[in-house]
């Protein structure tokens, strides 16, 4: 569809085209499965601070609806476009069913900077998104979840906007939301212990000690932050790290914690002084044992595939590698890739925890909340893997196969309205 037209969405339709050959799908069933059921494109003006107007563009992509609501996160920033958001919905689909959530995928965004722009007239472009987007949304509709550009206060202000609508609280309309409101403990950090956890599997079955292993992250915010400390707390060496600013590099490891501290003094990797600064692309081809990309989509191509050198490729960002980078990929025996439908797939995992909390209005301990959150990741772990192995295929495309196929049957079972 040329609505969607976009390299991150055509990136998407090709990884789901691959897998449809693969499990031999008649072409007649592939549409209803590729595009998305439902898609809105919102113009959203707000006073700002100096006493002008400015319009803004939201989007919002429902991929299906067949398994439960849909379920997506929501992204601030200056590229976002609605080709962008379809293929992570698209993907949120996919994971959502293979980790077996009753969900949808969706994904919603507003093309912005919100560096740029004061707190106020944040809270007011979300809550004016929100006002447009209440015919679409509903806790057995869509929910959304923090993303980049976003947290747990713009989630507060959806559930505020909501509820004021509604005339009631509705603390099940997002996740990701502060505890006071109806958050879940773990929550937060939920995607990136996700990606630590499944690295410690991988490690496992590639025999690959954790303990002094070398760890590069491109991409140093909430996930890849969280999921550097948690591996450091394994025993693993940073080496490596970088945003949106540039990167720093450490051959004897980075001290996390001088790191946190200059983070929140300067709010950039850049500058800091216990490394030498390297860039995005030099970090992705840092010679380590676990390399992370937790930024933004397409950033191992077919042009630096094959210069990677990492034993396990742990994808904590959406859509980080090209199917041309694929294809070269699944030639390198020397690399074990978690794909990221399953290795970033924790934060939609406790999003689900914390919808059935709100629900239910009953909460659990973190401890409750972790245990229940690995119980998942490795039975999804054990089935990809499984397949792979068993047809001799990528742990991308076993993934993908699975996730697919649960939608494919589902959407068969239920049959075609009207």
């Amino acid at each position: 569809m040329d609505a969607y037209d976009h390299p991150t969405f055509q990136m998407a339709c090709q990884q789901f085209d691959f897998v449809a050959d693969h499990l031999q799908m008649p072409e007649s069933e592939r549409p209803r499965l590729k595009y998305p059921k439902r898609a809105m494109i919102v113009s959203l003006p707000i006073n700002c601070e100096d006493g002008s107007t400015k319009v803004y563009t939201g989007f919002r992509v429902q991929h299906h609806l067949t398994l439960g609501p849909t379920k997506g996160g929501l992204r601030f920033h200056p590229e976002v476009t609605l080709g962008e958001v379809a293929a992570l919905a698209m993907w949120m689909s996919w994971k959502c069913a293979l980790t077996g959530l009753p969900y949808g995928g969706a994904k919603g965004g507003i093309a912005c900077d919100p560096h740029r722009m004061s707190p106020r007239e944040v809270e007011r472009l979300t809550r004016r998104y929100t006002q447009e987007m209440i015919p679409f949304i509903g806790p057995q509709i869509d929910v959304m979840a923090p993303d980049m550009g976003t947290n747990e206060q713009v989630m507060a202000w959806i559930m505020d906007s909501y509820s004021m609508h509604m005339g009631y609280s509705v603390p099940s309309i997002v996740t990701g939301k502060p505890l006071s409101l109806g958050g879940s403990l773990g929550r937060r950090e939920a995607t990136g212990r996700g990606v630590a956890h499944l690295v410690a599997r991988a490690a496992d079955t590639i025999g690959l000690k954790l303990k002094n292993a070398t760890v590069a992250v491109q991409g140093y915010g909430n996930v890849g932050a969280v999921s550097a400390q948690t591996l450091a707390g394994f025993g693993a060496k940073i080496i490596a790290v970088s945003d949106v600013s540039g990167g720093v590099y450490n051959a004897r490891g980075l001290n996390l914690g001088k790191l946190a501290e200059h983070l929140e003094k300067h709010r950039m990797v850049k500058g800091f002084s216990e490394g030498e600064p390297i860039s995005n692309e030099q970090v992705l081809l840092t010679p380590c044992d676990v390399l992370v990309p937790a930024a933004m989509e397409r950033q191992i191509t077919g042009a630096n595939a094959g210069r990677i050198r990492c034993r396990i490729l742990a994808e904590g960002a959406n859509g980080p590698t090209t199917p041309e980078a694929d294809a070269i990929l699944s030639q390198r025996e020397d690399i074990f890739v978690l794909p990221d439908i399953l290795c970033n797939a924790g934060g939609v995992v406790v999003s689900y925890f914390e919808w059935v909390q709100d629900l239910q209005s009953f909460f659990w301990g973190e401890k409750e909340v972790m245990e229940k959150l690995h119980h998942i990741l490795d039975e999804a772990y054990d089935r990809v893997l499984g397949n792979s192995r068993a047809q001799k295929i990528s742990m991308r495309t076993a993934a993908l196969c699975v996730g697919i196929q649960r939608v494919r049957e589902a959407k068969a079972i239920r049959g075609l309205f009207p």
